[in-house]
């Protein structure tokens, strides 16, 4: 029989379990959402530079998508900042299915 943790719940302790701590619950959710957030501006970014790429966008329209990209960048490294978080911290582990983020 394996040993059990003496909370009583039946379960035991893993490296992946998900701790809530008072003092860093704000800047856990910041990670979150900025996690999300990174994911969809890389989703974006490719997906323009696909369009780019096949001539579907106006001169004007790549402008306005490249600046566009270019200022959420400038300010998800202003929030990490703020929140004292590395683009790495962004980088969920998945496990066996491997990082969230590509590695760029």
């Amino acid at each position: 029989m394996s040993e059990r943790t003496p909370g009583g719940d039946g379960r035991t302790p893993g490296k992946n379990r998900l701790e809530l701590e008072p003092d860093t619950v704000e800047r856990d959710l910041i990670k979150l959402v900025l996690t999300v957030v990174e994911l969809l501006r890389q989703l974006m970014e490719r997906q323009a530079v696909r369009r780019f790429d096949t001539g579907e966008l106006s001169e004007d329209q790549e402008e306005r998508i490249g600046l566009t990209l270019m200022l959420l960048d400038d300010r998800m490294a202003e929030l990490r900042e703020r929140y004292g978080l590395r683009p790495e911290d962004l980088n969920l582990d998945l496990g066996p299915l491997g990082p969230l983020l590509p590695r760029e």
